[in-house]
């Protein structure tokens, strides 16, 4: 394999911004066209490249030397994603609150040498449960899955008023220690790791799926299926696809259901602004986010 310096995604660019995405298993993001779409709409030239470690044939452990490379060819920054959000917390030089208390980055901006890490997942999501989900019982709520994206999506629910969240993760371990770094920031809540599905959803009014499973490269449901049942919402955060199995399942079943659209707009609205301290038209990413999604489920 050539030097990754030698590849034609970190070519250097005269592009007013130059900014990307890295992550296992991208191509069929629809974060660069809305970046690029938003971009235009304020007179920027601005590119979005790609950087898919599956594509490249590489491992995590080749995010160092990703981040270098990018810094070095001139980006503005970066979007990170699955499964790199809580590994690249290691090669930052500085983190936002929102990410230090997260210990989850997606959006990263080089500046001056620096490396400043943001999360701007959390927001997404907190933005699009409030606009599509105002009404419903947060009492008691499971979350499961919590990597990068999970801390994010706890963040935000309990941000939004849920008073006991549950967390199902398949490594306990990474449960529970979510679980007591939110306790500290929640105190008026109840957050508690280590259930299994089944306990935990009993008594639940909502059900947000933060693992992998469901995405394009990884099919499937996260739970038994007979665990879905119409008295609980539930939101996928997954986006690619749009209509995820558990979420066929729900619809299906007669539960009041999200995907992640809203969440992948809301966070690029954000990251957008962090690259190009422009402000973004939310409205605008919103209409371009779902003309691609048409066009992908027209194909």
């Amino acid at each position: 394999m050539p030097a990754l310096s030698d590849l034609d995604v970190f070519r250097r660019s005269r592009a007013d911004v130059c900014v990307g995405l890295i992550g296992s298993g991208i191509q069929a993001s629809l974060t660069p066209a809305m970046h690029m779409q938003e971009g235009r709409a304020h007179g920027l030239d601005y590119e979005y490249r790609l950087i898919d470690t599956d594509m490249l044939g590489l491992s995590a452990s080749a995010l160092p030397t990703l981040l270098s490379a990018a810094e070095e060819s001139g980006f503005a920054g970066l979007n990170i994603t699955y499964p790199l959000k809580q590994e690249v917390l290691g090669f930052l030089t500085d983190l936002s609150d929102d990410a230090r208390a997260l210990s989850a980055v997606n959006t990263v901006v080089f500046d001056g040498g620096r490396r400043v890490g943001y999360n701007t997942d959390w927001w997404g999501f907190a933005t699009a449960f409030r606009q599509s989900f105002t009404n419903v019982r947060r009492e008691i709520v499971v979350l499961l899955g919590a990597g990068g994206a999970g801390a994010a999506v706890a963040y935000a629910l309990l941000t939004s008023g849920v008073r006991e969240l549950r967390i199902v993760e398949a490594d306990s371990s990474k449960g529970l220690a979510l679980a007591a770094t939110l306790v500290d920031r929640f105190p008026s809540a109840r957050v508690t790791g280590g259930w299994e599905s089944a306990a935990a959803l009993r008594d639940a009014d909502g059900l947000v799926n933060a693992t992998p499973v469901g995405m394009a490269k990884l099919p499937g449901l996260p739970l038994a299926a007979e665990l879905i049942t119409p008295n609980l919402w539930l939101i996928d955060i997954i986006y690619f696809p749009l209509e995820t199995e558990l979420l066929r399942t729900a619809r299906n079943r007669g539960c009041r259901s999200m995907n992640g659209g809203g969440m992948a707009v809301f966070q690029a609205v954000k990251a957008f602004e962090l690259f190009s301290g422009r402000t973004a038209s939310p409205d605008r990413m919103q209409a371009c986010f779902t003309e691609l999604a048409q066009a992908a489920r027209d194909k």
